[in-house]
């Protein structure tokens, strides 16, 4: 068993619309992050997890995923399964999310595509 408390969490930015904490368990298959977007991430274009899956629940807030082309809107309470090799980007009005990823996320397979 493993336990992390909030205040072991580790802050991060992505941009200036995204940013998060990550609780720091060091296992390499699977990983948790609570992510803020209020804005568009990326900025422009989209990204892509080439190895990661990554389940993204809306805690508060409202936006959309848009995948592949296709926009879906999301509320709390809503999940969304992002597969290795979809392209999306995130719109979000403080759209807080819990975000698990299997094998655990890591930056080098997240790759911005315009």
């Amino acid at each position: 068993m493993k336990r992390i408390t909030k205040s072991q969490t580790v802050h991060f930015t992505n941009s200036p619309t995204c940013s998060g904490f990550e609780f720091p368990f060091k296992d390499k298959d699977l990983n948790i992050a609570v992510v803020t977007v209020d804005g568009r991430y990326p900025d422009t274009g989209h990204v892509v997890n080439k190895v990661c899956k990554e389940i993204a629940y809306v805690l508060s807030g409202s936006g959309s995923v848009h995948v592949d082309g296709v926009a879906h809107r999301l509320e709390p309470g809503d999940a969304v399964l992002l597969n290795p090799g979809e392209k999306f980007f995130w719109q979000g009005e403080k759209l807080e999310m819990l975000m698990p990823c299997s094998p655990a996320f890591y930056p080098e397979q997240h790759v911005a595509e315009v």
